[in-house]
């Protein structure tokens, strides 16, 4: 009878406390993942946000298509010009 008593003791005295300590751990944790989410969730605000500009890429390049070709007209007339000079 005795030997229970001792580890009803040693159960409340040491198994007892390490499970507090370590659920309080797990439960601190748990709480700390609603702020992340929330943080996540600002950055990805911020990140679709930027992509609106997107489709202005394609009108982009059709405007450096179009540059490139005035460039070179130009030099092929500078060109002209100078060989006639």
């Amino acid at each position: 009878m005795t030997l229970w008593w001792i580890g009803d003791l040693v159960l409340l005295l040491v198994v007892l406390p390490v499970v507090v300590y370590l659920l309080h751990g797990v439960l601190k944790e748990a709480r700390s993942i609603v702020p992340a989410v929330r943080g996540i969730a600002t950055v990805a605000t911020a990140g679709s946000s930027d992509l609106n500009a997107a489709p202005l890429l394609l009108t982009t390049q059709q405007q450096v298509v179009e540059t490139v070709e005035l460039v070179a007209a130009y030099g092929g007339s500078l060109d002209t010009i100078l060989d006639d000079a």
